[in-house]
C-alpha cells in the first residue's frame, strides 16, 4: 500500500521531473475517471499533448459538447496551454468493436498521431464496462460487455504499440477495469455470453491480465498497469436501465456512500499509476532515455516506497494487477496467473483473442 500523501508527493514532482511534451492517449475521457485523470495530468505535466476519444451516436452532440468543455477546462488548469485533440466516432459501438478500430480508432486517433509523428508516452483506458451485462451482441458477433471491457481495450493497445515503443522516455499503459479481481476463466465461453454478473467480472479480468503479459513479452520496455479504482461516482450507472438495474442502484447506494473514493483523488491516483517508477517495465534498461529525474521508468520513489511485484511474481515484472491503494500484485493473483500459464490457459486466451481479431478485421493488428 502507498499512502495518498506519498502519491500526491510523487505527482507534485511531475512538472520538474518529466520532460516537456509528454504525450497521452485517453480512450474514454469526457466523463468519470478518464476525465478527472486527464485534468490531473494536464495540471501537472509540462506542456503535455493529450489525445482523447469521444462517444458516438446517438449521443454525439452531447459528446461534442463534453469534448469542447474538457479541452477548455484542461487548458485553463494547465500551466501552459496543452495540445488536445478530440475525434468523434462515427458509430455508436465504434469504441467497443475491434472491427471498427481500424476505420475509426486507428484512422482518426492513432492515424492522427502518426501524421503528427507522435511517440506516445501512455494510452489510458477507462470506458465503462462490466455492469452493462444485458446489452446485445455487436454487429461483429461479440458480446457487448466483453467487447468493451476486453477486446476493444486490447485492440487499442496492440494498434498503438508501435507508437508507444518509439517514445524516448516513460512508456506505460494504464487500463482501468478490475485489476486484482481475477478469477475463474471459462474457455468454453470466452466471450461470456452465458455468464452471470458474478462470474463475468472475474472471467473478463482474468482475460485482461494474461493478455497484457503476452503483449509485454514482445514489448518488455513498456510497463502495463491494470487497475481496480474501487467505488467511484462516475455516472456509469446512467447506462443501466430497467427494473433490475433500478434495484441494483438502490442496493449499491449505501456501499457507495461508505467506500466511495472522491473523484479528484481517483484522478490523482491514476496519474501516479501512469508516472511513478513503482511500476517499471519488465526490462527497465530499455525503457527509454533518462529524463531529468535520472529515471526512465517514471518519478523516482520516495521514502519507504519500493518497486511493485508484477503479475508474474517478479519484482518489477512489467505487468501489474493492482487496486486503488497502489499495492503490488497480490499473492493470490500471482498464483492464479501461474496456474493459468501452467495450464496453457493464458496461451489459449491470447490465441482466442488474435483469432477474433483476424476473423473480424483480417489481421492481428493494424
Amino acid at each position: 500500500m502507498v499512502s495518498f500523501e506519498a502519491i500526491r508527493a510523487s505527482n507534485a514532482q511531475i512538472s520538474t521531473a518529466l520532460l516537456p511534451g509528454l504525450v497521452a492517449v485517453f480512450v474514454g475521457a469526457t466523463s468519470g475517471i478518464g476525465e478527472t485523470t486527464l485534468k490531473q495530468l494536464a495540471k501537472r505535466a509540462p506542456q503535455p499533448r493529450i489525445y482523447f476519444s469521444a462517444a458516438a451516436e446517438p449521443r454525439a452532440h452531447v459528446s461534442h459538447q463534453s469534448s469542447e468543455r474538457l479541452i477548455r477546462a484542461a487548458n485553463t488548469i494547465s500551466s501552459k496551454p496543452m495540445s488536445a485533440c478530440s475525434k468523434m466516432w462515427t458509430r455508436s459501438v465504434a469504441i467497443s468493436v475491434p472491427a471498427s478500430l481500424p476505420s475509426t480508432c486507428y484512422l482518426s486517433l492513432a492515424g492522427l498521431c502518426y501524421s503528427e509523428s507522435v511517440s506516445l508516452t501512455f494510452p489510458f483506458s477507462a470506458c465503462s464496462t462490466w455492469l452493462i451485462v444485458s446489452t446485445p451482441e455487436t454487429d461483429e458477433g461479440l458480446h457487448y460487455p466483453m467487447a468493451l471491457m476486453y477486446y476493444a481495450r486490447t485492440r487499442f493497445i496492440v494498434n498503438l504499440l508501435p507508437l508507444l515503443r518509439q517514445a524516448e522516455t516513460l512508456r506505460r499503459v494504464v487500463i482501468v477495469t478490475a485489476g486484482g479481481k481475477e478469477g475463474a476463466v471459462f474457455p468454453a465461453d470466452f466471450q461470456a455470453n452465458r455468464l452471470g454478473m458474478l462470474s463475468f467480472r472475474p472471467h473478463a479480468t482474468s482475460m485482461v491480465t494474461p493478455s497484457l503479459l503476452a503483449i509485454a513479452k514482445s514489448a518488455p520496455e513498456i510497463s502495463f498497469v491494470h487497475v481496480y479504482p474501487s467505488f467511484v461516482k462516475t455516472g456509469m450507472s446512467r447506462e443501466l436501465t430497467g427494473f433490475v438495474s433500478a434495484i441494483t442502484k438502490v442496493l449499491f447506494a449505501p456501499v457507495m456512500s461508505m467506500l466511495q473514493v472522491p473523484i479528484d483523488e481517483t484522478g490523482e491516483r491514476q496519474v501516479y499509476f501512469a508516472t511513478s517508477a513503482r511500476f517499471p517495465p519488465r526490462d527497465a534498461r530499455r525503457g527509454g532515455s533518462t529524463d531529468q529525474s535520472g529515471s526512465a521508468s517514471g518519478i523516482l520513489l520516495g521514502p519507504d516506497v519500493h518497486t511493485a511485484i508484477g503479475a508474474d511474481g517478479r519484482l518489477g515484472g512489467g505487468v501489474y494487477s493492482i487496486g486503488y491503494e497502489a499495492e503490488g500484485t497480490s499473492q493470490r493473483v500471482q498464483d492464479l496467473m501461474r496456474d493459468l500459464t501452467g495450464d496453457d490457459m493464458a496461451e489459449q486466451v491470447w490465441k482466442h483473442t488474435e483469432e477474433e481479431f483476424v476473423r473480424i478485421t483480417g489481421s492481428t493488428a493494424v
